[in-house]
């Protein structure tokens, strides 16, 4: 799993007119290839009678599915940009749709190049680009006595914390960054005087800043 990765936070759209012609970038993050292909049909079917549905998604922690269809349009000038927009931008799990209404006057190639472009980074503005970090799940049991200590550490060294629970003993839900793992332990560890019985759970993604 990557420690980070930029996504979009949810699916979004948005509409840009240029020389008349309508292009609505929709965009959504997706975790496998079906998610992307069914969010495709699903706006081909809302759009049927668009005069294109151009698409793109890259989905894998090394971007190892990388798909683009112009639909139509020539080729190059509508997939392959929206393509290089999820590069560029460094987005991962994203698949985005340009819809073009046609508004009666040509583009030529490079003016549909710089539309689908432009309709994609409207997508992308509107699903919110967004960092995704991964934090390891350590279950912390300790003596009430230390909880105050314990708490308070969490907090000025600005660990994330989940749910605690009450029984016997305390146990604290310590949510550190992966890659810190091993430090946090060996941290906690030495701050409980060895008496913390740590128990370590799933690795989970949140928003970085959030």
């Amino acid at each position: 799993m990557l420690d980070r990765y930029k996504t979009v936070r949810k699916a979004g759209e948005k509409e840009i007119v240029i020389k008349k012609s309508r292009f609505i970038g929709h965009v959504k993050p997706v975790e496998t290839e079906e998610d992307a292909v069914l969010f495709i049909d699903e706006i081909k079917k809302r759009h049927w009678n668009a005069t294109h549905n151009c698409s793109a998604y890259m989905i894998g922690e090394r971007d190892e599915i990388q798909k683009q269809s112009d639909d139509g349009e020539p080729s190059g000038t509508a997939g392959k940009p929206i393509l290089e927009v999820i590069k560029n931008q460094g987005l991962k799990n994203v698949a985005i749709v340009v819809t073009r209404y046609f508004g009666g006057i040509m583009l030529g190639a490079g003016g549909l190049i710089r539309a689908y472009t432009d309709g994609a980074v409207a997508a992308i503005e509107a699903g919110e680009a967004i960092t995704r970090v991964l934090h390891q799940e350590i279950y912390v049991e300790i003596d009430y006595t230390w909880l105050g200590k314990a708490e308070n550490e969490l907090r000025n060294k600005g660990i994330r914390t989940g749910d605690t629970a009450f029984a016997d003993k305390v146990t604290l839900l310590c949510l550190p960054l992966d890659q810190e793992c091993e430090v946090f332990m060996n941290w906690m560890t030495d701050m409980t005087q060895g008496q913390a019985v740590m128990t370590v759970g799933d690795k989970v993604y949140f928003i970085e800043g959030e």
